[in-house]
């Protein structure tokens, strides 16, 4: 009789803790449990912890509530101005309700990335190319927005969303890069430009100084002499006035007019005829061809008549 109680003690001790061992479950700190009974949804979900379950009545999904991050593959797409681009993501969200992400979708992971991938190649044709390389902060929020509207019936929650990389044609390239040099030296020229003019302006105001005071003028040329001499140079270039070559041409006609005056009957008979004075006064450079040759030929006609008169 004893011996029949201690066996069936020990019986049913086996049979409680192969129970407890099928029934028993834990529950992770970032999980949350979704417990089916006979395939309907429990209505309470199992927080982190020890929990129980009845075993082959009760099944417990566990969902992760951290945040996923997941890469969304390179797609191909035509943007608005016919551009070929390959643009690849990155996609952050997390399940804010274990229940509906377990009963509404088969599995939201694959959902998400599908969604993503459809939404990023849609918002690729609705932008341009200076878009997608210039201003990616806004295509972000309007790619998350797409994403979030279907992720909410899911019971996830897109968190960010951001494009990685954008990679053009090696053509688009080698354009862009022409007309971003094109760009700076049109930028150049227009700086050079305005520099010509701000400088243009000080030397006029510098002129008109100058012309009030025509001594300054030689204060500089004296200053320029200075600077040159300064460095180690076996020739210096001295400028000369051109009002000092005017000054001097002057000066020679006065006397050759006074010589004139003062001089004897005879030798003003020997005097070089007009015709050879004009000759003289214009050079053959400043004379046409035809009355070069016609002054010429006057000369010569000149010397001999005063040759035959002198023999």
């Amino acid at each position: 009789m004893l011996e029949d109680l201690v066996v069936a003690a020990v019986a049913a001790a086996s049979a409680g803790a192969v129970y407890v061992m099928a029934a028993a479950r834990v529950v992770k700190q970032y999980e949350r449990g979704v417990v089916l009974r006979l395939g309907r949804l429990r209505s309470e979900v199992r927080p982190p912890g020890f929990t129980m379950i009845i075993p082959g009545v009760d099944r417990l999904r566990k969902v992760n509530m951290q945040i996923v991050t997941m890469p969304v593959p390179a797609q191909e797409g035509i943007t608005r101005d016919n551009v070929t681009v390959r643009v690849d993501a990155v996609v952050y969200f997390k399940v804010v309700n274990a229940a509906e992400a377990v009963i509404q979708v088969e599995d939201y992971r694959f959902a998400v990335s599908q969604m993503a991938q459809t939404s990023l190649r849609s918002i690729i044709g609705k932008s341009d190319l200076d878009d997608l390389l210039s201003n990616r902060e806004k295509l972000n929020q309007g790619l998350e927005l797409m994403l979030d509207s279907p992720a909410i019936g899911w019971g996830v929650q897109i968190d960010r969303v951001e494009i990685k990389d954008v990679s053009l044609p090696e053509t688009m390239k080698r354009s862009m890069s022409r007309q971003a040099e094109a760009e700076r030296e049109r930028r150049a020229r227009v700086i050079n430009a305005d520099a010509e003019l701000l400088a243009s302006k000080k030397l006029a105001e510098a002129a008109a100084t100058m012309s009030e005071q025509p001594s300054a003028l030689q204060l500089r040329l004296l200053q320029t002499i200075v600077a040159v001499a300064a460095e180690k140079n076996s020739t210096l270039v001295l400028p000369f006035p051109v009002e000092l070559l005017r000054f001097l041409e002057r000066a020679g006609a006065g006397a050759g007019t006074d010589t004139g005056a003062g001089a004897s009957p005879g030798e003003r008979a020997v005097e070089a005829p007009p015709v050879e004075r004009a000759v003289e006064a214009a050079s053959p450079a400043e004379l046409p061809p035809d009355e070069q040759a016609v002054e010429e030929l006057a000369v010569e006609d000149w010397e001999e008549e005063g040759g035959a008169g002198r023999g």
